[in-house]
Protein backbone atom coordinates (compact mmCIF):
# COMPACT_ATOMS: atom_id res chain seq x y z
CA UNK A 1 0.00 0.00 0.00
CA UNK A 2 2.73 2.40 0.96
CA UNK A 3 4.54 1.74 -2.37
CA UNK A 4 1.83 2.63 -4.55
CA UNK A 5 3.51 5.69 -4.85
CA UNK A 6 5.97 4.51 -6.88
CA UNK A 7 4.36 3.10 -9.63
CA UNK A 8 1.04 4.78 -10.33
CA UNK A 9 2.61 7.87 -11.73
CA UNK A 10 3.99 5.79 -14.26
CA UNK A 11 1.09 4.71 -15.47
CA UNK A 12 -0.43 7.92 -16.53
CA UNK A 13 2.46 9.93 -17.91
CA UNK A 14 0.99 9.21 -21.25
CA UNK A 15 -2.07 10.82 -19.70
CA UNK A 16 -0.67 13.75 -18.17
CA UNK A 17 1.45 14.83 -21.14
CA UNK A 18 -2.18 14.77 -23.45
CA UNK A 19 -3.82 16.95 -20.41
CA UNK A 20 -1.18 19.35 -19.46
CA UNK A 21 -0.21 19.56 -22.95
CA UNK A 22 3.99 18.96 -22.38
CA UNK A 23 6.58 16.55 -24.14
CA UNK A 24 7.62 13.48 -22.81
CA UNK A 25 10.39 15.13 -20.58
CA UNK A 26 8.25 17.14 -18.73
CA UNK A 27 5.91 14.22 -18.20
CA UNK A 28 8.36 12.33 -16.59
CA UNK A 29 9.23 14.93 -14.06
CA UNK A 30 6.79 14.50 -11.51
CA UNK A 31 7.76 10.65 -11.52
CA UNK A 32 11.43 12.00 -11.02
CA UNK A 33 11.04 14.23 -8.49
CA UNK A 34 8.78 12.34 -6.24
CA UNK A 35 11.71 9.18 -6.65
CA UNK A 36 13.43 12.11 -5.04
CA UNK A 37 11.06 12.84 -2.27
CA UNK A 38 11.07 8.83 -1.79
CA UNK A 39 14.86 9.02 -1.49
CA UNK A 40 15.08 12.03 1.19
CA UNK A 41 12.54 9.96 3.21
CA UNK A 42 13.81 7.31 2.91
CA UNK A 43 17.07 8.60 4.93
CA UNK A 44 14.85 10.44 7.47
CA UNK A 45 12.27 7.87 7.73
CA UNK A 46 14.88 5.19 8.59
CA UNK A 47 16.79 7.34 10.97
CA UNK A 48 13.89 8.04 12.88
CA UNK A 49 12.99 4.35 12.79
CA UNK A 50 15.95 3.42 14.35
CA UNK A 51 15.08 5.49 17.34
CA UNK A 52 11.33 4.79 17.72
CA UNK A 53 10.53 1.48 15.68
CA UNK A 54 9.12 1.90 12.74
CA UNK A 55 5.32 2.18 14.07
CA UNK A 56 5.18 6.40 14.37
CA UNK A 57 6.66 6.44 9.68
CA UNK A 58 4.00 3.89 8.83
CA UNK A 59 1.10 6.50 10.59
CA UNK A 60 3.48 9.55 8.76
CA UNK A 61 3.44 8.06 5.48
CA UNK A 62 -0.53 6.77 5.23
CA UNK A 63 -1.08 10.67 5.92
CA UNK A 64 0.93 11.92 3.34
CA UNK A 65 0.11 9.48 1.00
CA UNK A 66 -3.60 9.96 0.94
CA UNK A 67 -2.76 14.12 1.03
CA UNK A 68 -0.66 13.83 -1.78
CA UNK A 69 -3.07 11.51 -3.93
CA UNK A 70 -5.67 13.70 -3.25
CA UNK A 71 -3.69 17.20 -3.87
CA UNK A 72 -2.47 15.64 -7.53
CA UNK A 73 -6.56 14.52 -8.48
CA UNK A 74 -7.38 17.89 -7.76
CA UNK A 75 -4.26 19.31 -9.46
CA UNK A 76 -5.09 22.25 -12.01
CA UNK A 77 -1.73 21.97 -13.74
CA UNK A 78 1.76 19.86 -14.16
CA UNK A 79 3.34 22.08 -11.59
CA UNK A 80 1.07 21.09 -9.12
CA UNK A 81 0.74 17.86 -9.87
CA UNK A 82 4.40 17.43 -10.14
CA UNK A 83 4.94 19.50 -6.36
CA UNK A 84 2.32 16.65 -4.96
CA UNK A 85 4.41 13.18 -6.17
CA UNK A 86 7.66 14.91 -5.19
CA UNK A 87 6.63 16.34 -1.58
CA UNK A 88 3.90 14.04 -0.34
CA UNK A 89 3.64 10.96 -2.28
CA UNK A 90 7.59 10.29 -2.41
CA UNK A 91 8.02 11.01 0.94
CA UNK A 92 5.11 9.02 2.39
CA UNK A 93 6.07 5.78 0.26
CA UNK A 94 9.30 6.16 1.63
CA UNK A 95 8.36 4.17 4.60
CA UNK A 96 7.05 0.96 2.59
CA UNK A 97 10.53 -0.02 1.42
CA UNK A 98 13.92 0.58 3.14
CA UNK A 99 13.07 0.78 6.66
CA UNK A 100 10.49 -2.01 6.18
CA UNK A 101 13.43 -3.99 5.66
CA UNK A 102 15.61 -2.51 7.59
CA UNK A 103 12.95 -3.46 10.55
CA UNK A 104 12.46 -7.04 9.57
CA UNK A 105 16.50 -7.40 9.18
CA UNK A 106 16.63 -7.22 12.71
CA UNK A 107 14.63 -10.34 13.72
CA UNK A 108 16.40 -13.04 11.29
CA UNK A 109 20.00 -14.65 11.22
CA UNK A 110 20.47 -17.35 9.25
CA UNK A 111 17.30 -16.59 6.94
CA UNK A 112 18.21 -12.70 6.46
CA UNK A 113 18.00 -12.56 3.22
CA UNK A 114 15.07 -14.55 2.76
CA UNK A 115 13.67 -11.95 5.42
CA UNK A 116 14.77 -9.24 3.75
CA UNK A 117 13.40 -9.82 0.24
CA UNK A 118 10.00 -10.74 1.42
CA UNK A 119 9.83 -7.67 3.14
CA UNK A 120 10.78 -5.94 -0.14
CA UNK A 121 8.45 -7.85 -2.13
CA UNK A 122 5.71 -5.08 -0.94
CA UNK A 123 7.21 -2.67 -3.08
CA UNK A 124 6.57 -5.32 -6.53
CA UNK A 125 3.26 -5.87 -5.38
CA UNK A 126 2.15 -2.72 -5.54
CA UNK A 127 3.52 -2.24 -9.14
CA UNK A 128 1.81 -5.53 -9.99
CA UNK A 129 -1.70 -4.14 -8.25
CA UNK A 130 -2.29 -0.59 -9.13
CA UNK A 131 -1.50 -0.26 -13.03
CA UNK A 132 -4.03 -3.03 -13.07
CA UNK A 133 -6.40 -1.15 -11.06
CA UNK A 134 -6.03 1.77 -12.77
CA UNK A 135 -5.80 0.77 -16.32
CA UNK A 136 -9.61 -0.80 -15.39
CA UNK A 137 -10.57 2.74 -13.20
CA UNK A 138 -9.05 5.19 -15.24
CA UNK A 139 -11.92 4.80 -18.37
CA UNK A 140 -14.33 4.39 -16.20
CA UNK A 141 -14.08 6.98 -13.97
CA UNK A 142 -11.19 9.18 -15.10
CA UNK A 143 -7.48 9.47 -14.09
CA UNK A 144 -8.25 12.22 -11.48
CA UNK A 145 -10.91 10.31 -9.36
CA UNK A 146 -8.67 7.11 -9.77
CA UNK A 147 -5.78 8.93 -7.63
CA UNK A 148 -8.57 10.37 -5.40
CA UNK A 149 -9.54 6.65 -4.73
CA UNK A 150 -5.86 5.35 -4.23
CA UNK A 151 -4.99 8.26 -1.40
CA UNK A 152 -8.34 7.28 0.51
CA UNK A 153 -7.97 3.50 0.28
CA UNK A 154 -4.06 4.06 1.21
CA UNK A 155 -4.77 5.91 4.64
CA UNK A 156 -7.67 3.33 5.51
CA UNK A 157 -5.65 0.57 5.30
CA UNK A 158 -2.18 1.58 6.51
CA UNK A 159 -2.80 3.04 9.70
CA UNK A 160 -4.72 0.09 11.65
CA UNK A 161 -1.77 -2.06 9.84
CA UNK A 162 0.83 0.18 11.57
CA UNK A 163 -0.45 -1.25 15.20
CA UNK A 164 1.34 -4.67 13.85
CA UNK A 165 4.60 -3.36 14.26
CA UNK A 166 5.00 -2.21 17.73
CA UNK A 167 7.60 -4.85 19.44
CA UNK A 168 10.79 -3.97 18.72
CA UNK A 169 14.22 -5.94 18.87
CA UNK A 170 16.22 -6.26 22.32
CA UNK A 171 18.94 -4.85 23.15
CA UNK A 172 21.03 -8.04 23.44
CA UNK A 173 19.92 -8.94 19.85
CA UNK A 174 21.40 -5.68 18.66
CA UNK A 175 25.01 -6.31 20.46
CA UNK A 176 25.14 -9.55 19.12
CA UNK A 177 24.40 -8.50 15.95
CA UNK A 178 26.94 -6.02 16.49
CA UNK A 179 30.02 -7.71 16.71
CA UNK A 180 29.36 -10.72 14.16
CA UNK A 181 29.07 -7.56 11.98
CA UNK A 182 32.68 -5.94 13.38
CA UNK A 183 33.69 -9.00 12.21
CA UNK A 184 32.84 -10.03 9.47
CA UNK A 185 33.70 -6.33 8.33
CA UNK A 186 37.53 -6.78 9.83
CA UNK A 187 37.85 -9.84 7.56
CA UNK A 188 36.46 -7.90 4.58
CA UNK A 189 39.60 -5.25 4.63
CA UNK A 190 37.41 -2.41 4.00
CA UNK A 191 36.71 0.54 6.32
CA UNK A 192 32.47 1.45 6.71
CA UNK A 193 32.82 4.28 4.77
CA UNK A 194 34.06 3.05 2.24
CA UNK A 195 32.04 0.14 1.96
CA UNK A 196 29.04 2.69 2.44
CA UNK A 197 30.35 4.52 -0.51
CA UNK A 198 30.54 1.43 -3.00
CA UNK A 199 27.48 0.28 -2.17
CA UNK A 200 25.68 4.06 -2.88
CA UNK A 201 27.65 4.31 -6.19
CA UNK A 202 26.62 0.96 -7.22
CA UNK A 203 22.74 1.26 -5.90
CA UNK A 204 22.84 4.66 -8.42
CA UNK A 205 24.29 2.35 -11.02
CA UNK A 206 21.57 -0.67 -11.46
CA UNK A 207 18.81 1.79 -10.98
CA UNK A 208 19.51 3.93 -14.09
CA UNK A 209 19.46 1.05 -15.75
CA UNK A 210 16.34 -0.59 -14.20
CA UNK A 211 14.66 2.70 -14.98
CA UNK A 212 14.53 2.15 -18.21
CA UNK A 213 11.53 -0.35 -18.88
CA UNK A 214 10.14 0.00 -15.77
CA UNK A 215 9.33 3.83 -15.85
CA UNK A 216 8.90 3.79 -19.78
CA UNK A 217 7.19 0.89 -21.04
CA UNK A 218 3.80 1.99 -20.96
CA UNK A 219 4.54 5.11 -22.79
CA UNK A 220 6.98 2.79 -25.04
CA UNK A 221 3.82 1.05 -25.84
CA UNK A 222 2.06 3.76 -26.92
CA UNK A 223 4.90 4.73 -29.28
CA UNK A 224 4.40 1.41 -31.22
CA UNK A 225 1.09 1.35 -31.50
CA UNK A 226 -0.05 -1.26 -28.63
CA UNK A 227 -1.72 1.16 -26.60
CA UNK A 228 -0.90 2.15 -23.12
CA UNK A 229 -2.92 -0.89 -21.53
CA UNK A 230 -0.22 -3.21 -23.12
CA UNK A 231 2.26 -1.27 -21.79
CA UNK A 232 0.36 -1.71 -18.04
CA UNK A 233 0.42 -5.29 -18.50
CA UNK A 234 3.83 -5.54 -19.51
CA UNK A 235 4.74 -3.47 -16.28
CA UNK A 236 2.61 -5.59 -13.66
CA UNK A 237 4.37 -8.82 -15.19
CA UNK A 238 7.33 -7.56 -15.15
CA UNK A 239 7.10 -6.73 -11.29
CA UNK A 240 4.79 -9.38 -10.76
CA UNK A 241 7.86 -12.02 -11.46
CA UNK A 242 10.09 -9.75 -9.77
CA UNK A 243 8.67 -10.85 -6.45
CA UNK A 244 9.40 -14.40 -7.49
CA UNK A 245 12.76 -12.99 -8.46
CA UNK A 246 13.04 -11.46 -5.14
CA UNK A 247 12.37 -14.44 -3.05
CA UNK A 248 14.22 -16.61 -5.06
CA UNK A 249 17.32 -13.88 -4.30
CA UNK A 250 16.79 -14.57 -0.80
CA UNK A 251 17.18 -18.23 -0.63
CA UNK A 252 20.28 -17.58 -2.35
CA UNK A 253 21.67 -15.12 -0.42
CA UNK A 254 21.32 -16.84 2.45
CA UNK A 255 23.64 -19.94 1.01
CA UNK A 256 26.04 -18.02 -1.30
CA UNK A 257 26.54 -14.23 0.36
CA UNK A 258 24.59 -11.38 -0.49
CA UNK A 259 27.91 -10.63 -2.61
CA UNK A 260 27.30 -13.49 -4.88
CA UNK A 261 24.20 -12.68 -5.16
CA UNK A 262 24.32 -9.13 -6.45
CA UNK A 263 26.49 -10.05 -8.83
CA UNK A 264 24.63 -12.59 -10.81
CA UNK A 265 21.34 -10.11 -10.15
CA UNK A 266 23.31 -7.71 -12.61
CA UNK A 267 24.65 -9.93 -14.76
CA UNK A 268 21.07 -11.05 -15.62
CA UNK A 269 19.55 -7.61 -15.47
CA UNK A 270 22.18 -6.61 -18.24
CA UNK A 271 21.40 -9.16 -20.45
CA UNK A 272 17.82 -8.37 -20.41
CA UNK A 273 18.14 -4.92 -21.36
CA UNK A 274 20.32 -6.29 -24.37
CA UNK A 275 17.29 -7.95 -25.46
CA UNK A 276 15.40 -4.72 -25.42
CA UNK A 277 17.63 -3.62 -28.57
CA UNK A 278 17.07 -6.32 -30.73
CA UNK A 279 13.05 -6.80 -30.50
CA UNK A 280 9.70 -4.86 -30.37
CA UNK A 281 7.24 -6.87 -31.34
CA UNK A 282 4.50 -7.38 -29.14
CA UNK A 283 4.52 -11.09 -28.17
CA UNK A 284 8.29 -10.36 -27.50
CA UNK A 285 8.15 -7.72 -25.65
CA UNK A 286 6.30 -9.62 -23.23
CA UNK A 287 8.31 -12.02 -23.21
CA UNK A 288 11.20 -9.75 -22.93
CA UNK A 289 9.60 -8.16 -19.71
CA UNK A 290 8.82 -11.02 -18.51
CA UNK A 291 12.47 -11.99 -18.38
CA UNK A 292 13.50 -8.43 -17.15
CA UNK A 293 11.53 -9.00 -13.99
CA UNK A 294 12.30 -12.63 -13.09
CA UNK A 295 16.45 -10.93 -13.58
CA UNK A 296 16.39 -7.65 -11.58
CA UNK A 297 13.74 -8.42 -8.78
CA UNK A 298 16.72 -8.85 -6.16
CA UNK A 299 19.39 -6.64 -7.29
CA UNK A 300 17.88 -3.84 -4.57
CA UNK A 301 17.10 -5.93 -1.46
CA UNK A 302 20.95 -7.33 -1.43
CA UNK A 303 22.60 -4.27 -0.61
CA UNK A 304 20.40 -4.24 2.71
CA UNK A 305 21.64 -8.20 2.83
CA UNK A 306 24.86 -6.73 2.65
CA UNK A 307 24.70 -3.83 4.89
CA UNK A 308 23.48 -6.11 7.97
CA UNK A 309 26.13 -8.33 7.02
CA UNK A 310 29.09 -5.88 7.55
CA UNK A 311 27.53 -2.82 8.69
CA UNK A 312 26.40 -1.51 12.42
CA UNK A 313 23.24 -2.98 13.41
CA UNK A 314 21.57 0.18 15.11
CA UNK A 315 22.57 2.51 12.49
CA UNK A 316 21.13 0.17 9.82
CA UNK A 317 18.21 2.06 9.11
CA UNK A 318 20.16 5.03 8.32
CA UNK A 319 22.49 3.51 6.55
CA UNK A 320 19.97 1.02 4.18
CA UNK A 321 18.28 4.42 3.48
CA UNK A 322 21.58 6.12 1.82
CA UNK A 323 21.69 3.28 -0.57
CA UNK A 324 18.22 2.69 -1.24
CA UNK A 325 18.31 6.59 -1.63
CA UNK A 326 20.95 6.58 -4.30
CA UNK A 327 18.93 3.39 -6.33
CA UNK A 328 15.82 5.44 -6.11
CA UNK A 329 17.75 8.97 -7.07
CA UNK A 330 19.22 6.55 -9.65
CA UNK A 331 15.35 5.86 -10.92
CA UNK A 332 15.00 9.13 -10.88
CA UNK A 333 18.02 10.06 -13.18
CA UNK A 334 17.17 7.14 -15.50
CA UNK A 335 13.79 7.66 -15.97
CA UNK A 336 14.72 11.30 -16.72
CA UNK A 337 17.01 10.64 -19.22
CA UNK A 338 15.86 8.33 -21.16
CA UNK A 339 13.06 10.95 -21.79
CA UNK A 340 15.59 12.93 -23.04
CA UNK A 341 17.34 10.63 -24.72
CA UNK A 342 13.44 9.58 -26.37
CA UNK A 343 12.76 13.33 -27.13
CA UNK A 344 16.23 13.48 -28.92
CA UNK A 345 15.92 10.36 -30.94
CA UNK A 346 12.04 10.23 -31.25
CA UNK A 347 13.73 6.42 -30.11
CA UNK A 348 14.06 4.19 -26.82
CA UNK A 349 17.07 2.52 -28.46
CA UNK A 350 19.76 4.42 -27.57
CA UNK A 351 17.99 4.57 -24.26
CA UNK A 352 18.02 1.11 -23.53
CA UNK A 353 21.76 0.66 -24.78
CA UNK A 354 22.38 3.88 -22.41
CA UNK A 355 21.31 1.63 -19.42
CA UNK A 356 23.16 -1.02 -20.53
CA UNK A 357 26.31 1.15 -19.91
CA UNK A 358 25.29 1.83 -16.72
CA UNK A 359 24.63 -1.60 -15.81
CA UNK A 360 28.16 -2.35 -16.64
CA UNK A 361 29.57 -0.15 -13.30
CA UNK A 362 26.93 -1.94 -11.39
CA UNK A 363 28.51 -5.53 -12.32
CA UNK A 364 32.05 -4.41 -12.14
CA UNK A 365 31.41 -3.09 -8.62
CA UNK A 366 29.55 -6.25 -7.52
CA UNK A 367 32.29 -8.48 -8.54
CA UNK A 368 35.02 -6.77 -6.76
CA UNK A 369 32.83 -6.86 -3.22
CA UNK A 370 32.69 -10.80 -4.46
CA UNK A 371 35.93 -11.31 -4.70
CA UNK A 372 36.84 -9.54 -1.72
CA UNK A 373 34.24 -11.24 0.44
CA UNK A 374 35.72 -14.77 -1.05
CA UNK A 375 39.21 -14.00 -0.24
CA UNK A 376 38.28 -12.82 3.43
CA UNK A 377 36.65 -16.20 3.63
CA UNK A 378 39.59 -18.36 2.23
CA UNK A 379 41.81 -16.46 4.05
CA UNK A 380 40.07 -16.95 7.44
CA UNK A 381 41.16 -20.63 7.92
CA UNK A 382 45.02 -20.10 7.44
CA UNK A 383 44.60 -17.08 10.40
CA UNK A 384 42.62 -19.22 12.90
CA UNK A 385 45.97 -21.47 13.81
CA UNK A 386 47.95 -18.05 14.63
CA UNK A 387 45.55 -16.95 17.18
Amino acid sequence: MACAGIWTVVVVIPVVQSEFGTDRALASLPYTLMMVGFGAGTVLIGRIADRVGIVAPIVASALLLGAGYVTAGMAPNLTVFTLAHGLLIGVGAAAGFGPMMSDVSHWFVRRRGLAVTIAACGSYFAGTLWPLVMKTTIPLYGWRATHIGIGLAIMAVLIPLSLLFRQRPSQATLAAAETATAAARDGLGVTPRTLQGLLTLAGLACCVAMSMPQVHIVAYCGDLGYGVARGAEMLALMLGLGVFSRIASGFLADRIGGAATLAIGSLMQALALLLYLFFNGLTSLYVISAIFGLFQGGIVPMYAVIIRDFLPPREAGARIGVVITATIVGMALGGYLSGVIYDLTSSYRYAFLHGVLWNLVNLALAVWLWVKRQGALAAAPAAAPAR
